[in-house]
């Protein structure tokens, strides 16, 4: 039935991803309601049920669907020669962001199963998990240039207070920007901040 999905004209067929990414991140699967997605989309609830036979079919394919906007819009545009860690994180950093900005419900949902680890997943859709999860691993921390560190600390635990200071300005920067049109956001400022912070990061980690 997902191919007939793939069919749908993109207007229609995006709302309805929107409304699922929304309802599931926000209620999770148990509490997720089919009647609220068909509300928020627009639609009838048997225009659902005619491509997904059920919630569980619909939730596994916005699983699949976004494992697929990772590894094709997201993980593809990361230059993995790159061997300066600050360096490649901020590249992946921003292209985060900005796929982010493009997707905010789909990076929601994926949060949120990404953390919860469903136990009744399929096992195709497991193996898939975790082959994405290693192919992330891989694209940040491979063919790092250790020597760039200082010499008196700890490099794994360096790679971690770099991540968590990335990763906490970032969630920092989505709850500023939380209910606004970020069409009308000049984002310059904010990178400009970001990269004044990932050079103090350079001058406490980096020889």
């Amino acid at each position: 039935m997902t191919g007939k999905f793939e069919s749908l004209e993109d207007e229609k067929r995006e709302r309805i991803l929107r409304a699922a990414f929304l309802e599931f991140a926000e209620k999770g699967y148990d509490q997720a309601s089919t009647n609220a997605i068909v509300k928020n989309a627009g639609i009838g609830k048997g225009m659902l049920f005619y491509y997904f036979k059920n919630k569980k079919a619909l939730y596994y394919y916005l699983m699949k669907y976004s494992l697929n906007v990772i590894t094709e819009e997201y993980f593809q545009r990361i230059d993995i020669t790159e061997s300066d860690f600050i360096e490649r994180f901020k590249q992946a950093s921003q292209v985060k962001m900005e796929t982010y900005l493009e997707n905010p419900e789909l990076f929601r949902f994926t949060g949120t199963f990404l953390v919860q680890q469903e136990e009744n997943l399929s096992e195709d859709l497991k193996k898939r998990l975790n082959d994405v999860q290693k192919q992330g691993f891989s694209i940040i921390y491979d063919n790092i240039d250790y020597s760039l560190f200082r010499k008196d600390i700890d490099v794994e635990k360096a790679f971690n207070l770099i991540r968590w200071s990335i990763d906490g300005y970032q969630n920092e920067i989505k709850e500023r920007l939380k209910g606004q049109n970020l069409a009308e956001i000049n984002f310059d400022p904010l990178w400009e901040e970001f990269y004044e912070y990932l050079e103090v990061l350079k001058k406490t980690f980096y020889s």
